[in-house]
């Protein structure tokens, strides 16, 4: 309490933000960020906009927070009153502080339709890996198990925002969204069958793809029958480029569970091999047996009991594990297992800093390069190479990426998508930057 006094007592008729932002920091021991949608709480319905000693303190105070975990004091911040868990719009106050004060957005200013899709896809990735149940509704358990805390405090150590791969880098929403306006060849900000299943050069199998829009894996939201929206996409393609997570395993094994009997049998794994081998034919190589298959992943996964693949094998066996799901209905991966270098595979699986990679971040770095080449003028494509996962791709260097991507039609397509993109982000908020606000 005496450093709430130190703090408050010179400024009797309260704090602007920039004070307010020192107590976050020293008093509250969380990431100064979150003074920004907290400031907006304290003082709406305030022509002052001051944060008062006394409203602080009966905030503070009234939700038991003195002596409360860091987790629970984040939880209490995005919470609004009366509620018991957390849903999208809850972070949107949080995304549109980090689009206005970190550093590493600044070439966004002018650009809202990226803004508001960039905010959403961390919302979606947040929700994604945080919200196990699926339901949309984070609960406090659910986010007392995360690592969000600690992604948001290194957002502010980090200037490069691409630094921080956990949730917020803009490098990974820059792919993702350009993945599937790649995809989306109509532009109606959908996709249907027809276009999932030319991801990655027709990766998938066919039944794959009949069975998430089936939607096995997870209901979708587009609202439009027969087609999946931009959210359902963010859950599928972090599902398939990093299938060693829960969420992934859980996506997979709901699309492969033919019967929903939480088993994987040998003959719900034939149903979808059957497509591979007549793939492999097709393409002049010599298919695996089988047979053989099942050897292999039995050997590999060694089940609970022999043919019966359950869920908890699934988890117990990562990163193995992937082999089942890729075997099963991704073409490409499959082969590139069947023809793996083991000492190339341990090369990619480091970053320049000598870190270990998570397969998303590996895709993820692979993809931006590609797209820095195809759409960086050609003296842009060595600093792409040289600077990017390393010494730290700058917010220049995006931004250079991002000017190149409105020469062509992404600007059109996210002009397109202005729409749902304010209708997710909110048009009642009022903080954030004036930027979002036009976008929204």
């Amino acid at each position: 309490m005496a450093r709430v006094n130190a703090l408050f007592d010179p400024h009797p008729a309260g704090l602007n933000l920039e004070q307010f932002s020192t107590v976050v920091q020293e008093v509250c021991q969380l990431p100064t960020i979150l003074a920004h949608p907290w400031f907006e709480r304290l003082v709406a319905g305030s022509s002052s906009r001051l944060v008062s000693k006394a409203a602080f303190v009966d905030w503070w105070t009234s939700r038991q927070l003195v002596a409360a975990p860091a987790t629970r004091r984040l939880w209490e911040v995005l919470r609004p009153d009366g509620k018991h868990y957390l849903t999208y719009a809850d972070f949107r106050p949080l995304l549109q502080a980090v689009l206005q004060y970190h550093p590493g957005l600044e070439f966004l200013a002018d650009t809202p339709e990226f803004q508001a899709r960039y905010a959403e896809t961390v919302i979606y990735r947040i929700f994604y890996t945080v919200n196990r149940s699926g339901s949309g509704r984070m609960s406090y358990r659910e986010l007392r198990r995360s690592d969000l805390l600690e992604a948001l405090f290194a957002l502010e150590r980090e200037e490069d925002i691409n630094r921080v791969s956990r949730y917020f880098s803009y490098e990974h929403f820059y792919v993702v969204y350009c993945k599937f306006w790649e995809l989306d060849s109509d532009h109606d900000f959908s996709l249907d069958k027809n276009d999932l299943a030319r991801y990655n050069n027709c990766a998938l199998t066919y039944q794959i793809v009949e069975r998430i829009f089936e939607e096995a894996p997870r209901k979708f939201t587009s609202g439009v029958p027969g087609k999946m929206g931009y959210e359902d996409f963010v859950w599928f393609i972090l599902s398939e480029e990093d299938k060693t997570t829960d969420t992934a395993i859980e996506y997979w094994f709901r699309c492969a569970d033919l019967d929903c009997d939480g088993v994987i049998t040998p003959s719900e794994m034939w149903h979808f091999y059957e497509e591979q081998m007549k793939r492999l034919e097709g393409l002049s190589q010599e298919p695996v047996l089988f047979e053989d298959v099942l050897c292999q992943l039995h050997d590999m996964l060694q089940p609970a009991h022999e043919g019966c693949y359950t869920l908890a094998d699934i988890k117990r066996t990562r990163p193995q594990s992937s082999l089942l799901f890729n075997t099963m209905f991704n073409l490409h991966k499959f082969m590139a297992y069947e023809n793996r270098d083991p000492f190339a595979l341990r090369a990619e699986q480091l970053g320049e800093e000598g870190q270990v990679l998570s397969d998303w971040d590996r895709f993820a770095r692979g993809e931006y390069l590609r797209l820095a080449v195809e759409e960086e003028p050609e003296d842009m494509q060595v600093d792409a190479s040289d600077e990017m996962w390393g010494g730290g791709r700058t917010a220049a260097g995006s931004k250079m990426l991002l000017e190149d991507a409105e020469e062509d039609d992404l600007v059109v397509g996210l002009g397109a998508a202005a729409g749902a993109a304010a209708e997710f982000m909110g048009s009642a908020d009022t903080s954030g930057p004036a930027a979002m606000d036009a976008a929204s």
